[in-house]
């Protein structure tokens, strides 16, 4: 029965992997798509995302057949509550990527704007978020995960200073109101992904650690260096 078990953790683990990397790929293209005009690569994103899908039905087909036949504790329990939440995430950061392809074209016209608001920036902190997070995963390394998670509070203040100077730019030109609109939403995209990061590598750290860190931001509580932070 171990044995078995053992094979459907390392068929897991690789189907997380391949998950991760998949997604990660997707935000690339996203973020490509949007900053670089290229529509052909929104276009790639829109059409992967049920592979993206696909993979989160194997993921939690596999954690539920563990469950049923094997009964998992310890560690090994650890491994399938951490690789269910995980998956949700990955699916999540999926989807926003699709979100982010879509507003290439409405926003084609204004990559100045993009710009000259940050946006470009966060995008930029966000994938790295994600990069160093997928990394965490794949590695176990709690250490890379505990600063991803408090790189979060970096795009927190980026998000509200962004926001504030968008609306700032639509009282002073209504006319650019529009796109700014669309900046604002995709605002919201970059702030939530860089959530689902966290998620993600706290949920490595409790697999690594089998401590329940969420909500803690306090770097004396996690035990982070400030140069380890973006």
């Amino acid at each position: 029965m171990y044995h078995y078990l053992e094979e459907e953790l390392d068929q897991l683990r690789t189907k997380l992997i391949k998950m991760g990397s998949l997604v990660e790929e997707q935000i690339d293209f996203a973020t490509r798509s949007l900053f670089e005009n290229n529509p052909e690569l929104a276009k790639i994103v829109i059409d992967r995302d049920e592979k993206v899908d696909k993979y989160d039905v194997k993921i939690d087909k596999i954690c539920q057949r563990i469950f049923a036949l094997t009964q998992p504790v310890a560690v090994d329990l650890r491994i399938i509550m951490a690789a269910l939440k995980i998956n949700n995430d990955l699916e999540r950061i999926g989807d926003i990527a699709v979100n982010i392809a879509e507003r290439a074209e409405p926003l084609k016209d204004n990559l100045e704007l993009l710009k000259q608001a940050g946006l470009c920036d966060m995008a930029e902190k966000v994938k790295l978020m994600i990069n160093k997070t997928i990394d965490s995963m794949v590695n176990n390394d709690h250490e890379l995960a505990f600063g991803v998670i408090k790189s979060d509070d970096v795009i927190d203040e980026m998000e509200q200073d962004i926001f504030r100077s968008l609306i700032a730019r639509m009282e002073d030109d209504p006319s650019i109101i529009k796109p700014c609109a669309h900046c604002i939403i995709l605002l919201r995209h970059f702030e939530r992904l860089a959530d689902h990061a966290t998620n993600i590598a706290e949920e490595v750290v409790f697999l690594v650690d089998a401590k329940i860190i969420k909500h803690k931001k306090n770097l004396d509580d996690l035990g982070v260096k400030p140069d380890e932070v973006l």
